[in-house]
């Protein structure tokens, strides 16, 4: 099988699909609309199913309920329905009717493509598994690991993973399955896991529309920091708070997002509550998105030195509102914010960290205001740069001639083309 990063192609013909006309995808995901409490795979997969091919049919499989929730959606739970062209079925696993339901519309289907958004979790794992022995009949397989395999994840329950992949990895390999990657970073951290894998990088996400420009400068006052997300330890808040310790001027956060990790949380509010003056820091609790980009606007920064992302919806959204990000060097937006949309932290310390914020709580409120623009200016600059792209328009151009790899898109910066 082809080991290499793909490099930008055409195909010559269309795929045929399984069925001679229709090419049939099922497609799996933890969480999905209206769930939003896991975050940016949500709004990846909902892009990938709006951007398809109109001659590609997708069916989705999902939980009927949000991330950290036991609540299942009102009028969802157990039943087929549709997501702009998609049939969805939201599937409580704990109800064996459910399960019923789900079979009986899945066990004579097949699909030429069977598409999961994860290595670990049970949506993947048992699909793949009945494609393996034959009780589920898909083609081929398309698997997106969304960042699970970066260093920084796989340190989280490392033996467990360890274990797992031992066990797993025939499973995850073959002529049948190829690695969805969204960037070369990406690529990367499969072949270190995997270095027989087949792999297609395919940058996801746009980002949003950009937001009206700043018409006024920043208020004056301490600079205003604002972290959004989930709480987990792959997002470094704790970072944040050890960081403001050493900031020798006035300055405040707020923190919005679901506490993804309860210990890991405890371990945030004892750094919080040891805080010396004169760092002011409240949690405003979860944050629904449709208030994301509002609440983004009225801060002069976004603080986020994650131990990783494959993507960063979060930091495009920031962008997009015109508001700089102080983020690690981990993402696929480095070159976006060193051109002008923020600043860039190489190392993951508290000394580091402190001071860009203090660089940034030291400015002016005219130095805040230049800066929110280039923030902006930095952001459309990058989403020139982009084409929209079907991930299953290219996973179908692979199917039919295996010789061909998936397209890169992006003509510069996040999600940038891997040339070899």
């Amino acid at each position: 099988m082809a080991d290499d990063t793909a490099p930008a192609t055409h195909p010559r013909r269309r795929p045929v699909p399984v069925d001679g006309g229709r090419f049939q995808v099922l497609v799996t995901a933890g969480y999905f609309h209206p769930g939003w409490r896991a975050g940016g795979p949500v709004r990846s997969v909902s892009d990938i199913l709006e951007l398809a091919g109109d001659d590609i049919d997708t069916t989705l499989l999902t939980r009927d309920h949000d991330l950290g929730r036991d609540k299942p959606y009102p009028g969802l739970s157990g039943r087929w329905t549709r997501f702009g062209r998609t049939k969805v079925f939201y599937l409580g696993p704990r109800h064996p009717a459910h399960w019923r339901t789900l079979w009986r519309t899945l066990r004579p289907a097949r699909f030429d493509l069977l598409y999961v958004n994860s290595v670990w979790s049970i949506f993947s794992l048992l699909p793949i598994a009945l494609v393996r022995i034959g009780l589920l009949r898909a083609d081929h397989i398309l698997i997106a690991p969304r960042g699970e395999f970066g260093s920084a994840a796989l340190a989280l329950h490392r033996v467990r993973k360890r274990i797992f992949l031992a066990g797993w990895r025939w499973m995850l390999a073959g002529p049948r399955v190829t690695w969805h990657a969204t960037t070369p970073g990406e690529a990367a951290d499969i072949r270190r896991v995997l270095p027989r894998a087949r792999i297609g990088v395919v940058a996801i996400g746009s980002g949003p529309e950009p937001g009206p420009a700043p018409d006024r400068p920043a208020a004056t006052g301490p600079a205003r920091l604002v972290f959004i997300g989930r709480i987990s330890p792959m997002k470094n808040l704790d970072l944040v708070l050890a960081a403001l310790a050493h900031v020798p001027v006035p300055v405040r956060l707020d923190i919005y997002g679901p506490v993804g990790d309860p210990a890991y949380w405890q371990r945030c509010q004892r750094l919080l509550d040891a805080l010396p003056g004169p760092a002011v820091v409240d949690y405003h609790g979860e944050l629904h998105p449709g208030q994301v980009r509002e609440t983004f606007s009225r801060y002069d920064a976004f603080v986020l030195p994650t131990q990783g992302e494959n993507f960063g919806n979060a930091i495009a959204e920031s962008l997009s509102a015109y508001c700089p990000v102080l983020c690690s060097d981990r993402t696929p937006w480095t070159t976006v914010l060193r051109d002008g949309g923020g600043l860039v932290l190489t190392e993951l310390n508290p000394a580091a960290l402190a001071a860009l914020i203090t660089q940034v709580a030291t400015a002016t409120p005219q130095q805040r205001h230049r800066a929110r623009s280039a923030a902006g200016a930095a952001y459309r600059r990058w989403r020139a740069g982009r084409d929209p792209v079907s991930v299953l328009d290219q996973a179908r151009q692979m199917i039919l001639d295996p010789t061909r790899q998936v397209v890169a898109p992006s003509r510069s910066g996040a999600g940038g083309p891997a040339r070899r």
